[in-house]
C-alpha cells in the first residue's frame, strides 16, 4: 500500500461513519498535496498536532501519528564513507583517505554514488514498510572537524588538518549527497560535530574547550561556514563539548550569532546523541537541573532535533513556563520542511528518486569508483627504489597482521557487502601464473604471540621480496565505545604503533637484503620512523575499502603511481606537540608547528619525477582584487603520473601576532605523461590573501605574501624525503 493510501485510510478511520447518502467527497489535506508551497504544507500539518505529538517528532526516533497519517520515521543514518549500518552497500576508502586525494570532483562522484544508494535501500526498505534506524534518508555526514592532534581516534572520520582542503572536499560531498534539484532533496546532509570538536573522546561529555576568536575563524569555523553557504547543507550538529564555556547544542554564539544570523543557515540543528543529557547528568557540563531545562534551552537557542528522548519533556517545560508553545511550532516547522523536501509526505513516484534502482548498490561502477578512490589515496612515504615490483617473481612473501584484516580495510562508521577485497586477496591477484606467494601473519595486531616458534621470517626471507602487512585498525582508534582494544576509549594516547609489530619487521630485516615493502594501514598519523629505517618502501594505504587489496596491488605492482598526499602532518613524537587537551592552534598542524616533522602536510611520493618552474604573478597588486597566479609543472621522470599541484601563502607576520607558517589556498590534480608539462593557473581571491587577526577578522595583508607552488608543504623537510622544490615568489598587496 502507498504512503498516500496509508495517510488516505489512516483520516477516513478517524471521521465519523456517515450513510452513503450523507457522505462527502473525501478531500485529502493541504500538507499531503504535493502542489502546494512548502511553507503551507509545514503550517498545515502543524496546525493539526497536539503539543504532545509535537514533541514526538522533535526526537531522532519520530513516532507515527495514526490520526494524521504520520508515519514512523528514524532521522540517524550514517554515509560517511558509504551507506552505513543498513544493507549491503558499497564502502568507499574512510574519510581521511578521501581527504589525501586533494580531489574534490571525486569527492563529489563518491557522495553521489553513496546517495543513489541510500535512495535505492530506502525505496526497498520503505516498499516493505521497513522504518529502521539507519534505513532513513537524513544522514549525519559528513564529518568536517579539524585533525588538530593525532591522538584522536575519531580523526579519521575527517578530511584532516587543513581548513581549506576541509572545506573543498566537505562541499563537494555534501552537493553529491543532497542533489541539485532546488525543490527536493536526494538525501539530507549534515555538518558535524559543530563546533571546535576533536577530543579527548573521554572527555567530550563534559571538557569545554577554550578558543581564541583568531583559532575559532582561523581554524574551526571555515568548514563549517563554507558546507553552509555554499552547499546549502540541510543539517548542522552541536557537539557533545563545550566551547568556551558553553554547551554547543545551546551556545548562543555559535547557533545564533554565528550560524544563524551570520551566515544565514535556514536548515534544522541536531543535537549529538546525548549531548542534551550531558545538561544535567553528574559527570556532563551542569548546566540545567533537569530533561526540561535541557530541552528549553536547546529549542530556545534554534535546536530542532533531539538524538536522545529529553524532548519528551517538553510539554512539561511549556507548563513550567521555560517554552512556549510559539517557540517549540518553530523549532519544529524547520525540520518538518527537512522531510517535506525529501518528499517523505508525497505519492510514490512523485520524485525521479523513487526510481532509483536496487541495481546501483555496489555495482560494478560503484566499486570501480571505490577503487579508484583507493588508488588516489595511498600516500607513498619512502622507496628506495624497490617499488615497483615486477608483478613475475619467483616468490613474494605476504605477511603482518593487516593483510588479511577486514577491519583494516572498513575503519569506522562503515558498511557492508559479501564481496570486499583484502590486501593478499589483492596482491594474489595481481600476480603472474608461475610466480609463488605465501602468506602467513606471523604476529598478532597488538600483542605478542602466544606461541614463540617462528615460522614466518626464515621463509620471508627466502623470497624475492617481503610485503609486510602493518599498522592499526577500529579495535584500536576510533569512537568511544567502538575501539574494543583501546585502554584509552578510542583515542591513541601511545603514539607507536604496538611495538611486536616493530620487533618483527626488525626480525625481517635482519640478514635480508631482498626488498621489504611495509604497507600500513590506519587513519590518523603514528610514529613510522623505524618502519622508515628499516622497509625500502614504506606504503600508506588509510582503510582503503572494499576495493583496498585491489588498489593496493595498483601500486605495489606499478599498474598505477601513487598520487596521494598527506592531509595531516606525521609528528616525530607527541613531544613536539602540545597537550592534547589544549585547543589553541599555536605548535599544531603545519600551520603553526615549528619542529621538523617526520612527514610534512601535502607530502606523497610518485613513480613519476615532478619539477616546478615559471612562477607568475604581479609582484604588486590592489586591495579587495583577486591575483592571477601561475607555475608550470614538468614530469622528467620516466612514467605517468598524477600529480597534486598545491599552492600556500606566508603572510609576513605583524610583531606579537599569531601568524600561520605556511596556508594552503589552493590545490590541482593533473596527469602528465613522461616529459610531458602543464601550466597550472590558480586565481587568489581578497578573501584568500587575507590574515586573520587576534578579534577573528579578515584583514588585508600589512606586508610582503610568499607564494609557492609545488608537490607538498614548501618546506626543508620535504626536499629531505625527496620532492623537488617549489616554485617561490612575493607578492605585496597595497
Amino acid at each position: 500500500m502507498t504512503l498516500t493510501r496509508l495517510l488516505s485510510a489512516a483520516l477516513l478511520l478517524s471521521l465519523p461513519r456517515l450513510t452513503s447518502a450523507q457522505a462527502p467527497r473525501t478531500v485529502a489535506p493541504l500538507y499531503l498535496d504535493p502542489a502546494q508551497p512548502l511553507s503551507a504544507r509545514v503550517q498545515d500539518l502543524l496546525s493539526k498536532m497536539t503539543l504532545e505529538e509535537k514533541a514526538s517528532q522533535m526526537m531522532d526516533y519520530s513516532a507515527a501519528i495514526p490520526r494524521l497519517g504520520v508515519p514512523t520515521y528514524n532521522w540517524w543514518n550514517e554515509a560517511l564513507h558509504g551507506v552505513g549500518r543498513s544493507g549491503s552497500a558499497t564502502v568507499f576508502p574512510q574519510a581521511i583517505a578521501l581527504g589525501a586525494t586533494f580531489d574534490d570532483e571525486l569527492a563529489l562522484r563518491v557522495s553521489t554514488a553513496i546517495s543513489d544508494e541510500a535512495r535505492a535501500m530506502y525505496n526497498a526498505a520503505s516498499a516493505k514498510d521497513y522504518r529502521l534506524k539507519y534505513g532513513g534518508l537524513t544522514f549525519w555526514t559528513p564529518n568536517v572537524n579539524i585533525f588538530r592532534d593525532p591522538r584522536w581516534g575519531r580523526g579519521q572520520e575527517t578530511y584532516g588538518e587543513d581548513p581549506y582542503l576541509t572545506s573543498r572536499i566537505g562541499v563537494a560531498f555534501v552537493r553529491g549527497l543532497q542533489g541539485n534539484d532546488p525543490q527536493r532533496l536526494k538525501v539530507a546532509a549534515c555538518a558535524k560535530h559543530y563546533a571546535v570538536h576533536s577530543g579527548p573522546e573521554k572527555l567530550r561529555h563534559e571538557f569545554n574547550a577554550q578558543a581564541s576568536m583568531q583559532d575559532l575563524r582561523e581554524t574551526y569555523l571555515p568548514a563549517f561556514k563554507a558546507l553552509v553557504q555554499e552547499a546549502n547543507v540541510e543539517s548542522v550538529m552541536c557537539a557533545y563539548n563545550a566551547t568556551n564555556g558553553e554547551p554547543c547544542c545551546s551556545n548562543k554564539f555559535l547557533l545564533q550569532d554565528v550560524l544563524r544570523k551570520e551566515w544565514g543557515f535556514r536548515g534544522h540543528v541536531v543535537t549529538d546523541c546525548g549531548a542534551l543529557e550531558d545538561f544535567f547528568s553528574a559527570s556532563g557540563h551542569h548546566v540545567a537541573k533537569n530533561a526540561a531545562e535541557a530541552s528549553a534551552m536547546a529549542i530556545k537557542n534554534g535546536v530542532s532535533l533531539n538524538c536522545g528522548t529529553e524532548y519528551k519533556s517538553v510539554a512539561d517545560a511549556v507548563k513550567q513556563g521555560l517554552l512556549t508553545e510559539a517557540q517549540v511550532d518553530s523549532a519544529l516547522a524547520i525540520l518538518l520542511r527537512t522531510r517535506f523536501k525529501l518528499g517523505l509526505f508525497d505519492p510514490k513516484g512523485s520524485s525521479p528518486y523513487d526510481n532509483i534502482p536496487v541495481a546501483v548498490i555496489n555495482s560494478d561502477a560503484h566499486r570501480a569508483l571505490a577503487r579508484e578512490v583507493a588508488q588516489k589515496s595511498v600516500v607513498l612515504l619512502k622507496n628506495n627504489g624497490a617499488l615497483p615490483l615486477r608483478n613475475d617473481l619467483a616468490k613474494y612473501y605476504v605477511c603482518g597482521p593487516n593483510a588479511t584484516s577486514l577491519d583494516a580495510l572498513i575503519g569506522n562508521y562503515y558498511g557492508v557487502n559479501p564481496r570486499m577485497s583484502t590486501i593478499l586477496e589483492g596482491l594474489v591477484g595481481a600476480i603472474e601464473p608461475g610466480s609463488q606467494m605465501q602468506y602467513k601473519p606471523g604476529i598478532l595486531l597488538d600483542r605478542p604471540n602466544v606461541n614463540p616458534a617462528d615460522w614466518t621470517t626464515g621463509d620471508a626471507k627466502r623470497s624475492d621480496a617481503t610485503i609486510v602487512v602493518l599498522g592499526i585498525t577500529g579495535q584500536i582508534e576510533g569512537e568511544e565505545g567502538e575501539s574494543i582494544a583501546s585502554a584509552h576509549a578510542g583515542d591513541r594516547l601511545d603514539y607507536n604503533l604496538p611495538q611486536n609489530q616493530i620487533d618483527f619487521l626488525r626480525k625481517l630485516r635482519q640478514g635480508n637484503t631482498r626488498p621489504i615493502v611495509a604497507v600500513i594501514t590506519g587513519g590518523s598519523p603514528m610514529n613510522l620512523q623505524e618502519v622508515h629505517e628499516l622497509a625500502d618502501a614504506v606504503v600508506l594505504a588509510w582503510y582503503p575499502g572494499e576495493e583496498g587489496g585491489g588498489a593496493v596491488a595498483d601500486i605495489i605492482f606499478g599498474k598505477v603511481s601513487p598520487s596521494g598526499k598527506l592531509p595531516i602532518t606525521f609528528p616525530k613524537s607527541l613531544d613536539q606537540l602540545p597537550a592534547y587537551n589544549a585547543y589553541g592552534m599555536q605548535g599544531r598542524t603545519y600551520r603553526y608547528m615549528a619542529a621538523e616533522p617526520m612527514y610534512p602536510f601535502g607530502y606523497g611520493l610518485s613513480y613519476a619525477r615532478f619539477e616546478y618552474s615559471g612562477l607568475k604573478l604581479p609582484k604588486k597588486a590592489a586591495k579587495n582584487k583577486p591575483v592571477e597566479v601561475e607555475a608550470t609543472v614538468t614530469n622528467t621522470g620516466k612514467m605517468e603520473g598524477e600529480e597534486v599541484v598545491q599552492l600556500y601563502l606566508t603572510h609576513t607576520a605583524p610583531k606579537g601576532s599569531q601568524t600561520p607558517l605556511y596556508t594552503l589556498k589552493s590545490f590541482r590534480r593533473v596527469k602528465l605523461a613522461p616529459g610531458a608539462s602543464q601550466t597550472v593557473k590558480f586565481t587568489l581571491t581578497p578573501e584568500q590573501l587575507a590574515r586573520i587577526n587576534e578579534q577573528g577578522l579578515a584583514v588585508a595583508p600589512g606586508g610582503p605574501v610568499t607564494v609557492a607552488v609545488g608537490g607538498a608543504l614548501p618546506s626543508a623537510r620535504s626536499q629531505q624525503l625527496g620532492l623537488a622544490k617549489a616554485a617561490t615568489a612575493q607578492l605585496t598587496v597595497k
